[in-house]
């Protein structure tokens, strides 16, 4: 298959970034995305030429590294699953593909299609723990949680963090990641020591970074590798409305 690659070329987070035309030939259609990218830059080292910037590490679609928009998409169009799960059999034999970096405000460009999503980790750090001792797991039955709790929570931890969420949305929102890391613990006894504060921080560094609120168009939910439900931001916004509420008490 062959294929006339665009994509987004920028040095550095100040210098502007360009769409650069790249031809490539001869790839199998069962070539994953990233071994197309590692195939293109095989060739442009050979020629002397700086190789195209990319994250990647598990290439199982676990760890969210390979964030890219392809075509217009978090992620591409092979849904729900990321970037390193997208194969070259999915693209129409000639086509011309765009390849950029997540576009939000909040993700600084690094070089070429590396972004700067630490932002996600800040967001955790202000409240996405629990003050449970450390040391042996406990017995398993010793905290009886509902089946329907332990299944929600295990829906949200399912989140991997890859930022799609907010690449996706018109307004650039973080809600369905922060709404997953907020009701995995709120969904479990563990995590009501820090039921409050937690989403009071949580929400307040997500605001403070810049990212958009939600507005109901459900593109997070349609780009999700992990198939988050938007349903968990309705659950945000009730330990939102509970904190405030126990705030403003006094408790």
């Amino acid at each position: 298959m062959n294929f006339r690659l665009r994509i987004w070329r920028q040095p550095n987070r100040k210098s502007p970034g360009k769409l650069v035309d790249y031809d490539i030939r001869d790839i199998s259609p069962n070539t994953s995305f990233l071994e197309m990218l590692d195939i293109l830059n095989e060739t442009l080292l050979g020629r002397d030429e700086e190789p195209i910037a990319f994250d990647s590490d598990c290439r199982e679609g676990i760890c969210g590294t390979c964030s890219l928009t392809i075509n217009g998409e978090a992620h591409g169009p092979d849904h729900p699953g990321a970037v390193c799960e997208l194969y070259m059999r999915k693209f129409r034999d000639g086509a011309t593909i765009i390849v950029e970096p997540f576009h939000v405000g909040s993700f600084p460009i690094v070089k070429d299609l590396v972004i700067d999503r630490s932002v996600l980790d800040r967001i955790v750090q202000a409240g996405g723990f629990i003050s449970a001792r450390a040391g042996s797991a406990p017995e398993a039955n010793s905290i009886p949680v509902p089946k329907h709790n332990a299944d929600l929570a295990m829906e949200a931890a399912a989140c991997i963090g890859c930022g799609a969420c907010a690449a996706a949305c018109p307004n650039g929102s973080a809600m369905l990641f922060t709404s997953a890391k907020v009701s995995h613990l709120a969904f479990l006894p563990q995590g009501d020591p820090e039921r409050a504060s937690r989403v009071l921080k949580m929400v307040q560094v997500m605001d403070a970074e810049g990212f958009g609120n939600c507005t109901n168009t459900y593109e997070c939910e349609a780009v999700c590798p992990a198939e988050i439900s938007a349903s968990f931001i309705a659950k945000l916004n009730r330990e939102y409305a509970r904190a405030v509420l126990q705030r403003s008490a006094g408790e």
